[in-house]
């Protein structure tokens, strides 16, 4: 699908009008679910990925209002895997990945976001945890508009298989995502109920 100027700008501003909706949808979920959607993303997560051969997995460092990812992370890295936090390089850069393990060192990154310092190596995920405000069935997702996991996995799945998870409640499910032909599908959908692929 090719988009002209003026359906790219209309996609963009449904983009714009859809994330604004959502994130009220996200903070009203996350204050009846409380803390208990960390045990049911652990407990998830783990059943999803705890038994793939030991790989490199990525999430990120939550900014306020997403997801907390991190005890997931912890419960992987005792199944074996290895972990990496994302690290941003330049506004169209894909991100870089370096590694990371509950109890290292964090630094301030741009926005403020905490990443790995730079004495940490940079790695390539297998596994990469993406955060969400919206996905729908096709593995399509809405995110804060800058691109750059987008940027990152198109990046990625030119040079290696990698698996992305989208991050989410079952609340932001969508009928459709709008988008471009620049927008990576998830490969999997992971919200405190369980865990699903996306269909073709």
């Amino acid at each position: 699908m090719v988009e002209t100027g003026d359906a790219t700008s209309d996609i963009i501003a449904i983009k714009r009008e859809m994330r604004e909706r959502q994130k009220a949808r996200r903070a009203a979920a996350l204050e009846v679910l409380g803390a208990r959607i960390n045990d049911d993303l652990v407990r998830q997560g783990t059943a999803l990925l705890g038994e793939r051969a030991p790989g490199v997995v990525s999430a990120y460092y939550p900014m306020a209002g997403e997801i907390w990812p991190l005890r997931l992370m912890a419960a992987l890295k005792s199944n074996g895997h290895a972990l990496a936090l994302p690290v941003m390089q330049g506004k169209t850069d894909p991100l870089l990945f370096r590694a990371w393990a509950p109890g290292d060192e964090l630094i301030a990154g741009v926005w403020g976001i905490r990443q790995p310092a730079p004495s940490q190596p940079a790695v390539l995920p297998d596994i990469l945890l993406v955060p969400l405000l919206a996905f729908d069935t096709r593995g399509y997702r809405l995110g804060y508009g800058g691109g750059y996991f987008d940027r990152t996995l198109h990046d990625l799945r030119k040079r290696k298989p990698i698996l992305a998870v989208g991050l989410g409640l079952d609340e932001l499910e969508v009928d459709a995502v709008p988008h471009l032909d620049y927008d990576e599908r998830l490969d999997w959908i992971l919200t405190p109920s369980g865990s699903r692929q996306r269909s073709e």
